[in-house]
């Protein structure tokens, strides 16, 4: 016990959220996954113990899944009792799972009453799902201009019966005009108010009030149009969300109606909708992804890479694009016309590119050349040799078996590269060094943040 209590004095809330949220001076979740994948659980064991807290957490499920509740709560207890807000989540959820909601309540009303700004909202849902909605619906309503306690509140209103009085404060709040969101009203702008009525009419099913009041409302608002598009979807009013779809620029409207198609063993017509936005209007490139994903999916490579191609033409620079059309071309066995894309664009700038996008390339070259050709013409590039080129050409290696020739890349620059190095490490069985590779060089830095229950990353 001890031994847990030394444990707890050295932990701190502020430095736990640092190394979660930005993944430094940590084992990160995805090499945490790694160890266990690799039969290691002696090692995520023994760090769970250490400060480590996505080992803990894997531990912590891992023995809760064996019926070891009590070990699993053990695990966690240090860190519950720096009052960090992601542990006592952890913690209620487990107790949860596990059928011990009065306990799961208990963590989180101690967090609320030391004041953490997300714990009402998270207490209020745990008491309504568990026969206490009058009291989390009471609990609420002098808080409605508190970040996500709107959507809290419809849910809970809709389990109590109170959907009109939720109406009636939600609102009162309507009339409000941000001057400085979101200080000046909480995030509660007249956009979350709408969207919450919405969603207490379609539960209540009136669903025509929902769909007049997405409608009316301020139609540039995104989240509104995808809430109608939902909306619309749920209830199948299917000409409705064809009518939205041609005036809303191929966006969540049409994204809606392709896929209720598409699910209704209708691919034709699922195709069909991104012509029909904006009377047939060329697509944007997010769109035009989509329809290539989805033409791809039926069968239609050759009409999918065609898309692509034609933004990539359109937006030469554009990464995201080019990747998009690389990674088509690859999954359609087709690197060979991705390649000649690129080559082609690399040849009409007249001039060598720069690694951001000359790196998009590799995957193509191992497929048609071969993994050594690859890794070689990436050596050859101007920036072959930086920091930020290691890890592609590592992950050429590694994917072709190749660990060693891995870590041998990575190895100088390990200091920008160190989950990649670390990964590479544990893959071969080094999982001291590759332990050492992830401890911080120097104390990691202590932001001041805007209070103690601050939760937005320290950048």
């Amino acid at each position: 016990m001890w031994q847990q209590v030394l444990r707890c004095v050295l932990m701190d809330a502020t430095d736990l959220e640092h190394r979660a949220l930005t993944r430094t001076g940590c084992i990160p979740p995805e090499l945490v996954a790694r160890l266990l994948e690799r039969g290691r659980d002696d090692v995520v064991e023994e760090r769970a113990g250490h400060g480590e807290w996505f080992c803990a957490l894997a531990r912590a499920t891992s023995l809760g899944e064996r019926g070891r509740q009590a070990d699993a709560l053990e695990v966690l207890a240090p860190y519950l009792a720096t009052g960090w807000w992601a542990a006592a989540v952890a913690v209620a959820d487990l107790l949860k799972s596990w059928g011990r909601a009065g306990e799961a309540i208990d963590v989180a009303r101690a967090r609320m009453e030391a004041g953490h700004p997300m714990a009402l909202g998270y207490y209020a849902r745990l008491l309504a799902r568990h026969g206490r909605a009058d009291e989390a619906f009471t609990l609420l309503r002098p808080h409605l201009r508190e970040p996500g306690h709107p959507e809290a509140l419809v849910d809970i209103a809709s389990a109590v019966g109170c959907e009109e009085e939720a109406v009636a404060l939600l609102t009162a709040e309507a009339e409000h005009r941000c001057s400085d969101f979101p200080w000046c009203c909480g995030g509660l702008d007249r956009g979350t108010v709408v969207e919450s009525i919405a969603m207490l009419r379609e539960r209540q099913g009136r669903v025509d009030e929902a769909i007049a009041l997405l409608s009316a409302d301020d139609g540039s608002s995104v989240d509104h149009r995808e809430r109608l598009a939902g909306l619309l979807g749920r209830h199948g009013r299917l000409a409705e969300l064809r009518a939205a779809a041609v005036g809303d620029g191929s966006g969540p409207a049409v994204r809606r109606l392709s896929k209720l198609l598409e699910e209704s063993g209708n691919p034709e017509g699922a195709v069909a909708v991104y012509g029909q936005a904006d009377g047939g209007v060329s697509l944007g490139p997010g769109s035009a992804a989509e329809l290539a994903e989805l033409l791809a999916r039926h069968g239609r490579g050759d009409e999918a890479i065609d898309v692509m191609r034609g933004q990539a033409d359109e937006h030469t620079g554009d990464d995201w694009v080019l990747h998009s059309l690389a990674g088509l071309c690859l999954r359609l066995g087709r690197p060979e016309d991705g390649l000649a894309h690129l080559d082609a664009l690399a040849t009409a700038r007249g001039r060598e590119e720069e690694w951001d996008l000359y790196w998009i390339r590799l995957p193509l070259l191992a497929a048609v050349h071969g993994v050594d050709e690859a890794v070689a013409r990436a050596r050859a590039h101007p920036e072959g040799a930086t920091s930020y080129a290691a890890p592609h050409i590592a992950e050429l290696l590694a994917d072709a078996g190749r660990t060693e020739e891995a870590v041998t890349v990575l190895e100088p620059h390990r200091e920008a590269n160190r989950h990649d190095l670390a990964g590479c490490l544990i893959d071969l069985g080094r999982v001291d060094e590759a332990l050492a590779v992830l401890r911080p060089t120097a104390p990691l830095p202590r932001a001041r943040r805007g209070g103690p229950f601050h939760d937005d990353p320290p950048f």
